[in-house]
């Protein structure tokens, strides 16, 4: 037993100061994730186990070591010979090891029933502790369908890659028990637009050598990368080995980018030197090859975004449940309670609507697949635009505590912004989005459908769909793209809480969000169920 802090000091005894959380169970504590994953047909036993497991203090405080001891970057031996390694504290390792153990990155290929809805709802769980390990997991998960276009490497790394183990060693793929993928797209001049992409690929061979740089390189101690190169056939994808049988690639690693946050995760840029390189899928077809993996990424870059509010608002409802201001606990005060649970709901919109996207993901039907593309975009669009305003406002409950080191909000804030960036900006998912309706109208047709499922339950949406239809009967200009895009999304998120959440949470949402009856700072509404609301924070 751990004996307890002193409270009474030399100076003063310590008040109103709230407890030290210690252990809490992230599924247990989570009605609304528990709901989420029934409807999409997840597996809550493993769920369950990785929630309870990520909850304990000890690995919460393995995630904070993770993000303060960061990568380093060791370029040579002592004797001068190229290493090009990134070394991780231990804390990152074993926050790997548990989330891999776990399934992270192998569940959703394991055969099992919602798999894509499993491992969705642990990219939602793993936010919450330690966002920084989930890139190389997430890629790890999405590279697989990627891997199908050459036969004889997938049956090389897919075995590997779906292991439900941590290997880190720095051995060649065949030595290796289980492995991860990075990806390294972009370049310097092109940023999105990867047409512009300059690194060549020439042939060796059964395979090609790689020569040129990239200007991201995520997670750059995987065991291979997927990138893009051009051929004498057009721009092709490939996969760079990280290790080869009997030396290293030559991939140099230039420097580790300082980014704002994913503190524990290293970022880089790279030049391949004449790298060995597999094909992937024909020549020419780089962009369509590797899309496959950015559309199973950009199902995490919805999901994400959600554990991170989640994390940040039950920081703030543990704050203002224990502590006190002019005679009266935070949490008893109306304007308080008007805040979190406002903020509660652009949480629980984000969350139901990334796992029904996840159930689709799961699904085998076409309509599945098309609904997939288009809703994956949306949930990724608007999840991501609410979640830097939901982390600030619940830092600013905290006050000044909430702006210091000792709590997890300045984690959670430096992360809020990056999963609206990475695999597509706002403005490149917004054109992506209506490229997808006018090109794919299966697509169009079960956006239509899954928001006509919830016609009928309240008029105040029925009234607004209606609107939105007669406002844009057709492909919106592109200027007003990110309108069109915010309120698909809006109504799409709504569609699903009148079907699957409480009536309290469906009426407060629609209300704030498609009717207009509140104001543009979170916290500016009237007539919300708080009780309601703020019990669902567990």
């Amino acid at each position: 037993m751990t004996s307890k802090a002193r409270h009474s000091l030399p100076t003063h005894d310590v008040l109103n100061q709230p407890p030290v959380r210690g252990n809490f169970d992230l599924w247990a504590t989570d009605p609304v994730l528990q709901n989420a994953v029934n409807m999409a047909g997840g597996r809550t036993s493993e769920l369950a186990h990785y929630g309870a497991t990520l909850g304990r203090a000890t690995v919460r405080e393995m995630g904070r070591e993770a993000n303060f001891h960061s990568p380093e970057l060791v370029l040579f031996d002592q004797g001068g010979r190229r290493l090009d390694e990134v070394r991780y504290n231990a804390a990152y390792h074993y926050m790997m090891q548990l989330s891999q153990s776990s399934g992270y990155a192998a569940v959703a290929w394991a055969g099992l029933p919602g798999g894509h809805a499993t491992h969705a709802a642990m990219v939602y769980l793993a936010s919450q502790v330690e966002p920084g390990h989930c890139c190389p997991l997430t890629m790890t998960y999405a590279a697989i369908p990627t891997l199908t276009a050459n036969e004889q490497v997938a049956s090389v790394w897919t075995p590997r890659l779906t292991e439900w183990d941590h290997d880190s060693s720095t051995l060649p793929i065949t030595s290796k028990k289980s492995a991860t993928l990075g990806m390294a797209m972009t370049e310097k001049q092109g940023g999105s637009d990867l047409r512009a992409n300059t690194t060549t690929a020439t042939r060796d061979g059964d395979h090609w050598r790689l020569r040129g740089h990239k200007w991201f390189c995520s997670a750059p101690m995987s065991d291979g990368f997927l990138t893009l190169a051009q051929t004498p056939g057009g721009l092709t994808c490939f996969l760079v080995p990280r290790w080869l049988e009997d030396e290293r690639n030559t991939i140099h690693l230039m420097r580790l980018k300082d980014k704002l946050g994913n503190k524990s995760n290293a970022s880089a840029e790279i030049e391949y030197h004449d790298a060995l390189a597999y094909q992937l899928g024909d020549e020419g077809a780089g962009v369509y090859t590797i899309l496959e993996m950015v559309h199973h990424t950009r199902l995490d870059t919805a999901m994400a975004p959600a554990g991170l509010m989640r994390a940040a608002l039950t920081e703030a409802h543990h704050w203002v449940t224990h502590r006190s201001a002019f005679q009266r606990r935070l949490i008893d005060q109306p304007l308080m309670r008007a805040v979190l649970a406002d903020l509660a709901l652009d949480w629980e919109g984000a969350l139901t609507l990334g796992m029904r996207v996840a159930q689709a993901f799961d699904g085998q039907s076409a309509e599945d697949k098309a609904f997939a593309r288009i809703g994956v975009a949306l949930a990724k669009f608007l999840n991501n635009k609410r979640c830097p305003v939901v982390v600030v406002e619940a830092m600013e409950v905290l006050g000044g505590m909430g702006y210091v080191e000792d709590t997890p909000l300045p984690l959670l804030y430096r992360e809020a912004p990056l999963n609206g960036i990475w695999e597509g900006a706002g403005n490149v998912i917004c054109l992506d989005i209506m490229r997808t309706l006018a090109r794919d109208p299966l697509a169009a047709e079960v956006l239509q459908s899954e928001l006509d499922a919830a016609m009928g339950a309240d008029r105040a949406y029925d009234a607004t769909l209606m609107a939105h239809r007669d406002r844009w009967p057709g492909i919106p200009p592109e200027a007003e793209a990110r309108w069109f895009a915010e309120r698909t999304a809006l109504l799409l998120t709504a569609s699903q809480l009148l079907r699957y959440a409480p009536g309290e949470v469906a009426d407060g949402f629609i209300a704030t969000r498609l009717a207009g009856d509140s104001g543009r700072i979170p916290g500016s509404v009237a007539g919300l169920d708080t009780g309601a609301l703020l019990n669902r924070l567990g």
